[in-house]
């Protein structure tokens, strides 16, 4: 059996911060298989970015290790790029550009990195706006230009961090298509950060759910539905409610503790009466 492309043992993490010590993760343990497109859902707060800034290098696990190839993570590398839900791009640079910086820094020379640049930008179906600059570009173009640049470095991972969690339906729809012909293409790993069931899996090889926080692997469900997905289509409807009922108990807790439920206004009431000063006792 191939040895997986990434491998979590047992990977756990805190956080510290003015409302105390935060266990966001405990004891994850994954693997992703190389060429895989793997998902990971959970309840806001599970970890599922933490997980994505400790495969990428950003962040140091506080126990357990992460394994690329048999060998250990130990900071950032060119082998795993990340593309982040603003896509991080530069204003002041056209589309062109900013495909081509990662390359700049790593020396790639002039000839070669533009010619890679446009090669790049094809791909996601942008050849005209080479020259344009960000505020000539739709929120959908703009996230195509942080892909294209992504891949630009040619990694051996793509990390995606809710890319397209602030765009809107339509735009969502048309690069769902653009993110499956690229991974049909390339056979790129890929691990996908979202909060969108349906988007999972419209998108991935794998589901993967994880627990509320502190973060663990729930379950996991294989998605073998024929390509090209459609986020509308039957099947994945079907597919996505099975999903969401497993999330169903871990989202109501979230809330819970989110909400505080369990608040009941005073017998007094919480307004004063209405002949008072606003802002007296301020």
């Amino acid at each position: 059996m191939a040895e997986p492309r990434l491998s979590l043992r047992g990977v756990s993490k805190r956080f510290y911060g003015r409302s105390g010590e935060v266990l966001a993760l405990e004891d994850v343990r994954l693997d992703v298989r190389q060429g895989e497109f793997l998902i990971l859902v959970g309840p806001s707060g599970c970890g599922k970015s933490t997980i994505l800034n400790i495969v990428a290098g950003l962040e140091r696990a506080d126990a357990g290790e992460v394994l690329e190839n048999g060998k250990p993570v130990s900071g950032p590398g060119r082998d795993r790029s990340v593309v982040f839900q603003d896509g991080a791009l530069f204003p002041w640079l056209t589309a062109q550009k900013n495909v081509e910086f990662g390359l700049k820094q790593m020396g790639v020379g002039r000839r070669e990195r533009a010619e890679r640049a446009r090669s790049y930008l094809r791909l996601v179906h942008l050849s005209r706006f080479a020259d344009s600059y960000l505020h000539e570009l739709s929120g959908g173009m703009r996230q195509r230009v942080a892909l294209a640049r992504a891949l630009a470095l040619e990694p051996q991972v793509l990390l995606m961090d809710e890319p397209f969690g602030a765009l809107d339906s339509q735009t969502k729809q048309g690069l769902y298509g653009v993110i499956q012909e690229i991974w049909t293409k390339t056979g790129q790993t890929i691990v996908f950060v979202t909060h969108d069931v349906r988007e999972a899996v419209c998108l991935g090889d794998r589901v993967v759910v994880l627990s509320s926080r502190p973060g663990r692997v729930k379950a996991e469900y294989p998605i073998t539905l024929a390509r090209p997905r459609h986020v509308e289509g039957v099947d994945v409807a079907r597919k996505a409610q099975q999903i969401a009922h497993a999330l169903r108990d871990d989202l109501a807790r979230e809330q819970q503790e989110e909400y505080d439920l369990d608040w009941q206004p005073a017998e007094s009431g919480v307004l004063r009466s209405a002949d008072s000063v606003m802002g007296d006792y301020i």
